[in-house]
């Protein structure tokens, strides 16, 4: 048979093809990939010293799905329902053909690497890799048979939550499910799938017996089959406000899974298609392409960054137990210090409670964690035992003198090349820099509570921070499996200000009359996980009210926090750390606050002010105009100049909907101009926090869009 293949290394044994597949760097599914594997099929069904056919890939991935990228550019439904065919297509060339094909899965199985595997007519997996279909993460359901075939091999119930929910399970839970057939260890996984092969071409299996459309054995009957589907809705209505794919798959397998699979295939294709052109699979694949590039800046390309072993956690507090989590479950040897030994224990004390989770869920036991913790983690109370680290994270009290004199003193001890980083949602880095002989080892690292599982970290470089210690910045970021977005300094640097007007807003709403419940449901139904009186709770509104002064400080009249704020804030209740905010949590479940809803209303009755009513979309549009106009403040300002990271930094560090691809992308898709004239109405009637800024004016003439300008410059 043929061997010349870019992307497939042929070999050839015991009557058996092997078709290693080599597509870097995660066996994407592009359109040459698929043509290279269907005509080394197609060499192999016609070589008679062919008996049977392995699938395996190489290195960490067997098929990590389709390229996306193919994908998103598509925007004609009736151009990609014949691609989806085709694929279709390939797969039954498989399924159908003449001879016996083993997918020996090296690595991760996902997506269309799954759906391959399922075609196959055996399925034998490396312990411990991940299988799934993770389509509606980026919404998209299935394309391949996913939907029809999934079920048919672990029943409806399970099909339905790992193609609702995108989750990949291990190999191990895949044997048990039944999607997979044998779980080898991965030095012995190509010795098994030769066995299995063998015992096709012996006739002890039969290839045409084992083809995952003949199964109905594990699919319900008609009833039981409309009472999983109802459920299935259920739940999918109450997770899923605004993504379509959960629902699109549902129904593939609604309408599907019938005697007449050809058919079942093509309502499955005409709902890919469907997902594939919508706005809301488009965002998806945006944010995921630009998590996946986060971090890649020009400035740092080509630069090393340095090497990274031991890292020194200063602080053991809330903020330093999360991150010295990070640190333990990603390899790192720790040194944790704080001022005396009672604080000390006080922070391992925390940071055990940060790993309850995982314990719980069994992902780690008791046992595992007392070992990690005493194998790499060492505390002590003396700034002086912190030499031997090559990277320290400072997590103290939000106080720029204890910071700085921190820094003064290690700057005299540590080697020259380790890098200072600051946690801190809001102090200068460039200010807490100049104390220091060599400011270019300073950098910010704004994480995100709780550390050790919000995704984002927002990394701030100070005027004089050097490109090496930003790539080892984000070096790390990558190292602890955080999303990195870089920013320049500023006040509040970027996700702070952009939060602040968001929130802000919403409280002179409320001095305006309008109800403060309304403003939180107009916000969930936006798709934002928690409105904004709620999201102050978690972050203290205390801490709400000195950024907001700060931020009128530094910018006036514009940033004037409101008459509403500044009453609630002088009743001491700040959220949830004090019991109370906007809301009290003293009960089973949050009920508004009596002291903080009198003092509103006793403010509204002396200024003369009668309830207000607002549409949900006119509340919404109104906040998000006013973060819009921000960030385009802070592009001006050289914050932040990449759309893409602005987007990231809100769907990671706020929860700001995915499927609206990020604020930048809803400006977009609203119409800058739009925004602009919004801005000038709700400058004339509220004033001049609506002012619109230079930049958007400027593009709202020229007809420019954030991400366009962004391609331009």
């Amino acid at each position: 048979m043929k061997s010349d293949y870019r992307t497939i290394k042929v070999e050839l044994t015991q009557g058996v093809a092997i078709l290693r597949l080599n597509n870097p760097p995660v066996n994407q599914l592009s359109k040459p990939f698929v043509e290279e594997m269907r005509d080394a099929l197609i060499s192999a069904y016609g070589d008679n010293e062919v008996k049977a056919v392995i699938l395996t890939g190489t290195d960490k991935n067997f098929i990590a799905g389709a390229d996306i990228t193919e994908i998103q550019q598509v925007k004609d439904r009736d151009f990609i329902l014949p691609m989806v065919m085709e694929n279709n297509r390939f797969l039954n060339s498989i399924e159908q053909g003449p001879k016996p094909v083993i997918a020996a899965l090296n690595g991760n199985c996902l997506g269309g690497g799954l759906e391959i595997a399922m075609a196959s007519h055996y399925r034998i997996a490396a312990k411990g890799i991940q299988v799934g279909q993770p389509e509606v993460q980026i919404g998209l359901i299935p394309g391949a048979g996913g939907t029809q075939r999934l079920p048919r091999l672990v029943g409806l119930p399970d099909a339905l939550k790992m193609i609702g929910t995108g989750q990949a399970i291990s190999s191990e839970e895949g044997l048990e499910k039944g999607c997979i057939d044998e779980v080898a260890p991965p030095e012995s996984l190509l010795e098994k799938a030769l066995e299995a092969a063998q015992r096709f071409i012996s006739g002890e299996l039969n290839h045409r017996d084992r083809m995952t459309r003949l199964r109905k054995d594990r699919l319900p009957n008609f009833v039981m089959k409309k009472m999983i589907i109802s459920y299935a809705k259920d739940e999918a209505a109450k997770k899923g406000k605004g993504y379509i794919a959960p629902f699109k798959a549902i129904e593939a397998m609604e309408r599907g899974l019938s005697d007449d699979f050809e058919a079942d295939l093509k309502i499955e294709a005409e709902l890919f298609s469907d997902c594939a052109v919508s706005e809301v699979a488009k965002n998806l694949i945006g944010i995921f392409l630009n998590t996946r590039a986060a971090g890649k800046l020009p400035r740092i390309k080509g630069v090393e960054p340095q090497k990274i072993k031991a890292v020194a956690m200063l602080g053991g507090g809330a903020m330093g137990s999360g991150i010295t989590n990070l640190l333990l479950s990603n390899g790192f040897e720790t040194i944790l210090w704080d001022i005396n030994d009672e604080v000390i224990q006080k922070g391992l004390s925390a940071i055990r409670k940060t790993f309850a989770y995982p314990i719980k869920i069994g992902k780690m036991t008791q046992e595992e964690l007392d070992r990690k913790i005493q194998d790499h983690l060492t505390t002590t109370a003396s700034l002086d035992d912190l030499k031997r680290a090559d990277f320290i994270i400072e997590a103290v009290l939000e106080d720029m003198n204890i910071k700085q004199g921190i820094w003064k003193h290690l700057q005299e001890i540590c080697r020259p090349e380790v890098i200072f980083a600051t946690n801190t949602s809001a102090l200068p880095i460039t200010e807490m820099a100049s104390v220091l002989k060599d400011p270019c080892r300073m950098i910010g690292l704004h994480f995100f509570n709780p550390a050790e599982r919000m995704q984002l970290l927002e990394i701030i470089c100070g005027k004089k921070t050097s490109d090496v210690t930003l790539a080892t910045s984000v070096a790390f970021a990558r190292a602890i499996r955080k999303v990195p977005i870089v920013v320049n300094d500023g006040p509040g640097f970027y996700v702070s200000r952009q939060l602040g007007a968001l929130m802000g807003e919403s409280t002179f709403m409320i001095g305006e009359g309008v109800d403060a419940a309304s403003i939180e449901e107009a916000f969930l139904d936006f798709g934002m996980p928690m409105g904004p009186a709620t999201l102050s709770d978690l972050t203290g509104i205390d801490i709400g009210y000195h950024v907001g002064k700060n931020f009128e400080k530094s910018f006036g009249e514009r940033w004037k926090i409101s008459p509403i704020y500044e009453i609630v804030y002088q009743t001491g209740c700040y959220g949830r750390k004090t019991g109370a905010g906007w809301f009290d949590y003293s009960g089973e479940k949050p009920v508004p606050n009596p002291k903080v809803q009198e003092v509103i209303k006793k403010y509204l009755k002396n200024h003369g002010i009668k309830p207000k009513k607002l549409a949900s979309k006119e509340t919404v549009d109104r906040m998000l105009a006013r973060a819009i106009n921000e960030a385009s403040f802070m592009i001006e300002e050289g914050i932040c100049d990449r759309p893409q990271d602005m987007d990231l930094a809100m769907v990671y560090g706020t929860g700001f909907p995915p499927y609206r691809g990020g604020i930048l992308r809803y400006a977009d898709a609203w119409g800058v101009h739009n925004v602009y004239e919004h801005l000038l109405k709700l400058e004339h009637e509220y004033g001049v926090r609506f002012k619109p800024a230079s930049l958007l004016k400027e593009m709202a003439e020229s007809g420019r869009t954030f991400y366009g300008r962004a391609a331009l410059s």
